[in-house]
């Protein structure tokens, strides 16, 4: 884990496609843990430099601009526009927040392949790779989709399951099909440069299963060691794409860099932009020392899908190329679920953040701190809309607004808004100071040891702290026999929540501003923190603030009623089409008899799951019909419906009963049945046509 004892720090959140808007799911993974962790840094006053940007290449990009019929050119600029503003309102501290497709970025890309290209690193081979007939082109992992053959799940990609997280190449998948036309592609012949994973297997070995055994988080160092123990190989680096980061071969005309070569270099290229703007220097944030001790530490913040690309690809590039600094750390997230599911972006079924921001504004932190309270650190864990009014209501509103609410009321109605001091402080004043004091090095040690959970948790109750000694002392009640107490009181109090503000700064920027207003004193690095003395005697304080507002009922259920429309739009979309049959004459039509009939009798087969022997009026006899609709109705709600039957259909014995006829039903996507009905009561008898 961090000892946080270095003077620079380099800190990456993982680029984001710029295919789309984010999610919850980016800020528990990457985002909020990663700005909180910056922002404890600048409090410690570290020099650390946090980059991210777009990862604006790839199939994932061509295939967002086909499905909206615009260029990848107007697609990364439609998201990366929205997902900067998102952020920024969100309030992510990144010093630089870039594009992959900046002139500069592929240049350095480049300059990458050319380094390991010149060294003889890569392995030029010819290979087989599925191409699209109908389209006429190859097929990047993207562009293919099939079912996994670790897990067997439907629909992972040709580069990676994303349910079970595994690695893949194209031809791993079973039933391979191509997202362009969906017909099963074929393999065709072409040139790609290979990096050899397996010549730097014993490299990867020693640095990272030796060297980082007790430092990784338990499920990064397993997925990191499952890897290795399957025995690495070669990957291909280029790609046949009309989009991305040219190989600079001349032999490699119209190919493309593969975008998990040039996406993380997007971080050095981030940070070369970052120094050009602000006359630094980005070497010393990247390149290695002749004093190990003046490099930078390295530490990427992602989610658990990006784990090998950031623990074994990356490393392995910059290893090979040499003169780069390497990744203390990488505290990979697991995945957030909502709402009973998983997160799918496809699905519509995901809490969107510029959504988030319209419809709850100034509730930026709100989100911070729920998501914060149950980050996925090292296993799944879940979002939903009930337990995120629950710990907004219960904790931020109930515990911290209240504390900090009752403290600023007092101190200006009984006051006037000074900090004074009455009588000394006693044994109980001195016992709060002493656990207090306490809660800055418990948070310090947390966040450093990448356990942002247990962080917030310990901020929290240092405000528990707070609350509990108010109430015990009561002032509202004390003030009416002893006055020079209540000073004393309130200025405890005072210290608490001045305390509060400096270490709420990681998690909750916005709020600990307004209490730094509302304490009329400036933003405090971490080094006062667990002081009683924050402020000073006679000190007068701002105007009081609220902090934070109930989540109400109305604005949950209008956030559930969102998802179950988009679930219910999905069902529908996914429904599928049986392609028509062939055409009949209209003689061949009017053979059938179908008629209105009404149910009379219904009762199960016996020894049948799926049988129902029905009893109905058609209107011109009562007759026998055995359904397959057992599963789906019982046969007490059904009496009286009307039903649509074919009556000259020719009998058949099913389960040993004469069958007269046949039910008219629908089926859905999912394979249940309903009837084929009139709307209105209609005599039975009466013929369909």
């Amino acid at each position: 884990m961090s000892s946080l004892t270095k003077k620079r720090y380099t800190i990456t959140s993982a680029l984001p496609y710029a295919n789309g808007p984010l999610h919850i799911g980016h800020l528990a993974g990457a985002y909020i843990p990663g700005d909180i962790f910056v922002r404890f840094l600048r409090l410690n006053n570290k020099d650390v430099v946090y980059v991210c940007g777009s990862d604006e290449h790839g199939a994932a990009i061509t295939i967002r601009a086909k499905k909206e019929g615009i260029t990848p050119k107007e697609v990364i600029d439609k998201y990366n526009k929205q997902i900067k503003e998102s952020f920024e309102n969100f309030g992510i501290s990144f010093d630089i927040y870039h594009r992959t497709s900046e002139a500069i970025h592929h240049e350095l890309s480049q300059e990458f392949f050319l380094n390991l290209y010149n060294k003889g690193e890569f392995i030029e081979k010819y290979s087989e790779q599925y191409y699209d007939e109908k389209f006429d082109q190859f097929l990047a992992d993207r562009y293919i989709t099939g079912t996994c053959p670790h897990c067997q799940s439907e629909g992972a990609y040709g580069d990676q399951c994303e349910k079970c997280g595994t690695s893949l190449n194209p031809t791993d998948l079973i039933n391979p099909k191509s997202t362009l036309s969906g017909d099963t592609p074929i393999l065709k012949e072409t040139k790609h440069w290979y990096l050899p994973l397996d010549k730097y297997q014993p490299w990867l070995e020693k640095w990272l299963i030796e060297g980082k055994k007790d430092v990784l988080k338990s499920n990064v160092f397993g997925q990191c060691s499952s890897w290795l123990k399957s025995g690495l190989q070669p990957r291909s680096m280029t790609r046949d794409l009309d989009w991305g980061v040219d190989v600079p071969l001349e032999e490699a005309k119209g190919k493309k860099l593969y975008v998990w070569l040039d996406a993380p270099i997007g971080y050095i290229s981030a940070t070369k932009q970052w120094a050009l703007d602000n006359g630094k220097n980005w070497e010393d944030y990247w390149k290695t020392h002749d004093n190990p001790e003046d490099d930078s530490t390295l530490i990427h913040f992602i989610g658990k899908d990006n784990i090998v690309f950031h623990c074994i690809i990356f490393p392995a590039i910059l290893h090979a190329h040499g003169g780069y600094i390497l990744p203390e750390n990488v505290p990979a997230n697991e995945f957030l679920n909502l709402e009973g599911d998983k997160l799918s972006t496809s699905r519509n079924h995901a809490v969107w953040l510029h959504e988030y921001l319209e419809e709850f504004p100034g509730k930026q932190d709100e989100l911070r701190y729920v998501l914060t309270s149950i980050l996925p650190e090292t296993s799944d864990s879940e979002f939903t809309w009930k337990d995120f009014q629950a710990r907004v209501n219960n904790e931020l509103v109930a515990i911290l607004g209240n504390f900090v609410n009752r403290v600023m009321v007092l101190s200006h109605k009984y006051f006037g808004g000074k900090v004074l001091l009455g009588s000394a402080f006693n044994d109980t004043d001195k016992a709060v100071f002493d656990e207090l004091s306490k809660y800055p090095e418990l948070i310090a040690q947390s966040i450093g040891n990448y356990r942002f959970r247990e962080a917030l948790a310990h901020f929290m109750n240092a405000a528990r702290l707070g609350n509990k000694y108010l109430a015990d002392e009561e002032p509202w009640k004390v003030i009416k026999t002893d006055e020079e107490r209540v000073k004393t009181v309130l200025n405890v109090a005072v210290q608490i929540v001045a305390n509060l503000a400096i270490m709420g700064q990681p998690f909750l920027p916005k709020t600990t501003e307004k209490l730094f207003q509302m304490l009329n004193i400036n933003p405090q690095s971490w080094d006062k923190a667990g002081k009683a003395d924050i402020l000073p005697v006679d000190a007068q304080l701002g105007e009081v603030q609220m902090l934070f507002e109930k989540i109400t009922d109305e604005q949950v259920e209008a956030q559930l009623a969102k998802l179950a429309a988009a679930k219910a739009a999905n069902a529908k979309a996914a429904a599928p089409v049986t392609p028509a049959k062939a055409n009949i004459s209209f003689d061949d039509f009017m053979k059938l008899d179908i008629r209105v009939g009404t149910i009379l009798e219904a009762e199960k087969v016996a020894k049948t799951k799926k049988l129902l022997k029905l009893k109905i009026d058609t209107g011109i006899d009562r007759r026998t019909v055995v359904s397959g609709i057992a599963e789906y109705f019982k046969p007490e709600e059904i009496i009286g419906r009307q039903v649509s039957i074919l009556v000259n259909l020719e009998p058949r014995e099913i389960k040993g009963i004469q069958s007269q006829g046949m039910i008219l039903m629908a089926e859905d996507a999912d394979g249940r049945l309903d009837f084929v009905s009139p709307h209105t009561a209609i005599k039975p008898g009466s013929t369909v046509r």
